[in-house]
């Protein structure tokens, strides 16, 4: 069955760093992309970065861009985000997200086809 698992995350101060990982296992096919998403209380979910596993290239949210960067292993089938320069407005909870169905767009979270548990980044001021 499939898993995507993901680690890392937690509090930190405005100016610090944090890094995600996530790793999926036991997909029908290897990743096409991976993507990392998150929400804010209150807000909608949002597109922060996302990286084709075949080419490398990644995009990034102009919010998170230049301070946030998305890379891969090996295995194409794992995922890190480094965020760097974390600010207040980061806080939220941060979704992996894998298997862009084909055509979809790797901005919205519903062409994705599987999904991390979620894990939290707050960040204090």
């Amino acid at each position: 069955h499939v898993e995507v698992v993901q680690s890392g995350g937690g509090s930190v101060q405005a100016g610090g760093s944090l890094r995600l990982s996530c790793k999926a296992s036991g997909l029908p096919r290897d990743s096409n992309c991976m993507a990392w998403f998150r929400q804010a209380p209150d807000k909608a979910r949002e597109g922060v970065a996302h990286i084709y596993t075949n080419s490398g290239l990644s995009y990034y949210a102009d919010s998170v861009k230049g301070r946030f960067t998305i890379s891969q292993d090996n295995a194409k089938n794992t995922v890190y985000l480094q965020m760097d320069s974390l600010e207040p407005e980061d806080t939220a909870m941060y979704y992996c997200a894998t298997n862009l169905d084909d055509g979809g767009s790797a901005w919205n979270g519903a062409d994705f086809a599987y999904w991390g548990q979620g894990t939290q980044v707050t960040v204090s001021s």
